[in-house]
């Protein structure tokens, strides 16, 4: 079976992109759950609809730029978007989950505009939003190797400042940790990830691969590192199942993705209180 759906260039680069998506997405979703943080994702997400419009919009009036790819667009309204986020979290230290809201409303608000101002982007704009295994092209796979190297490399070069951060902020602060920097940083990170998931999972449902496998995960992880392991083990069956069943009976790859997570947590959740019973 692996070796039929391999036989195809189109799977090849889905496959490639799915195993270093389903690697980092929980990889930055431990941090953000742990930090109760997790709907950031979501309103970065919107915001990167905001940039692809706008990229879209922006190759429709200047044929110049059809040579950009939109995901680009979409990646430095995210980043942006993670910056601003920053600032009102400094702003509003005692209602720190105000920045949500703020710029999700935005980011909708401002993608509505855009595409309505384009009248509309035809199949183009359901592709980043629903995402498709067929989308994934060789210049966007080469995004999401760039991506998942430099995530990867961030998380390992900060893990301790960014572990001690998500538990006791005060106290890494008083040991002389940069939390401003160390917070852009993530939040740059996390960006970076919500843009390059999004060929294959989509922009609404890209907060579920971040999200669901640490569900999963902390239900039944003993440690910090244990839930982070497990969150990645999920997540790669996750993106592995979905692209499968996609291929076969030619479903959207990104909702087949995020049933199967749903799935996954379902099952553990059950064998949990399973063992529970039993013992």
């Amino acid at each position: 079976m692996i070796e039929m759906i391999l036989q195809y260039e189109f799977m090849q680069r889905a496959v490639l992109a799915g195993m270093i998506i389903g690697l980092i997405s929980p990889v930055v979703g431990v941090f953000l759950v742990v930090r109760r943080l997790s709907l950031i994702a979501d309103a970065l997400a919107h915001v990167t609809l905001s940039g692809v419009a706008a990229g879209l919009l922006l190759q429709k009036s200047f044929p110049a730029l059809q040579s950009v790819h939109p995901l680009y667009f979409g990646m430095g309204f995210s980043m942006g978007a993670s910056v601003f986020v920053e600032q009102l979290r400094g702003l509003y230290r005692s209602y720190q989950e105000l920045a949500i809201p703020v710029i999700m409303s935005g980011g909708i608000g401002l993608g509505v505009v855009l595409i309505s101002a384009g009248d509309g982007f035809n199949v183009d704009v359901a592709g980043y939003l629903f995402g498709s295994i067929l989308a994934v092209g060789q210049s966007e796979l080469y995004v999401i190797i760039v991506t998942g190297v430099v995530v990867f490399l961030l998380v390992s070069l900060f893990y301790k400042e960014l572990f001690a951060l998500s538990f006791d902020e005060e106290s890494a602060v008083f040991s002389g940790i940069p939390r401003r920097w160390i917070n852009l940083l993530f939040s740059l990170a996390v960006a970076m990830v919500i843009t390059a998931s999004i060929r294959v999972v989509g922009i609404l449902l890209v907060s579920g691969l971040i999200t669901l496998p640490v569900a999963a995960s902390l239900q039944i992880a003993n440690s910090f590192k244990q839930t982070l392991f497990l969150s990645v083990f999920f997540a790669q069956i996750a993106v592995f199942s979905g692209l499968a069943a996609a291929f076969y009976f030619d479903w959207a790859s990104g909702g087949t993705i995020i049933l199967v997570s749903v799935v996954i947590l379902a099952v553990v959740v059950a064998v949990k209180r399973f063992r529970r019973i039993g013992n």
